[in-house]
């Protein structure tokens, strides 16, 4: 049985407008894309407050883990 790969991407960190690689299988992760064909959302972790704290998402190309961290400076912005 393959082992699910679990990474960590600190949204401080992407560069553009959000797109991002996969860190296993190189397929792009957009947060425009809403169709399912490359990755479902399959947890969110929130502040007390009720904004976004942690998104996990499953790579439907490889089945990798991707927790995107890092909204805390998008709330602090917002805030």
């Amino acid at each position: 049985m393959k082992q699910t790969s679990v990474f960590r991407i600190d949204l401080n960190k992407i560069e553009g407008d959000g797109d991002f690689p996969c860190p296993s299988c190189g397929a792009i992760i957009s947060p425009d894309d809403d169709s399912e064909r490359v990755y479902k959302i399959i947890d969110m972790e929130t502040f007390e407050d009720g904004s976004l704290k942690n998104l996990s998402l499953l790579c439907k190309k490889c089945n990798s883990i991707i927790i995107l961290e890092g909204f805390e400076t998008l709330r602090l912005i917002d805030g």
